[in-house]
């Protein structure tokens, strides 16, 4: 099953954005928000497990929040103070799940 997140677009540097995810099941499982920036290789930035425990990574910490709704199979990352580095195309996966399940993923563009 492929995963299609949502809600990216184009943002002035410093302001913000929040992206879902959702898929029948999620609620069972822990997730994690992925990105690729041009020319690098896609990293995972934020995770969070089932009951709601967090861990971020260096360059979003402080900056982006991820949560969930179980009940309604959904997973979000909201972020605010976006800088330029943030632009790249973000995903979501269960963490168990393979690259497979990246979907196409929502392009986010932070201008000056």
């Amino acid at each position: 099953v492929q995963l299609q997140a949502s809600g990216g677009g184009l943002v002035q540097a410093g302001g913000s954005l929040k992206l879902s995810c959702s898929a029948p099941t999620f609620g069972t499982l822990a997730m994690g928000w992925y990105r690729q920036a041009p020319g690098k290789q896609r990293e995972r930035i934020a995770r969070i497990g089932v009951r709601g425990d967090r861990n971020y990574e260096d360059p979003v910490k402080g900056r982006f929040t991820i949560s969930r709704d179980n009940a309604k199979n959904t997973v979000y990352l909201e972020m605010t103070n976006l800088k330029l580095e943030d632009t790249a195309v973000y995903y979501c996966k269960p963490l168990l799940y393979g690259d497979g399940a990246f979907g196409q993923g929502t392009l986010v563009t932070v201008s000056s």
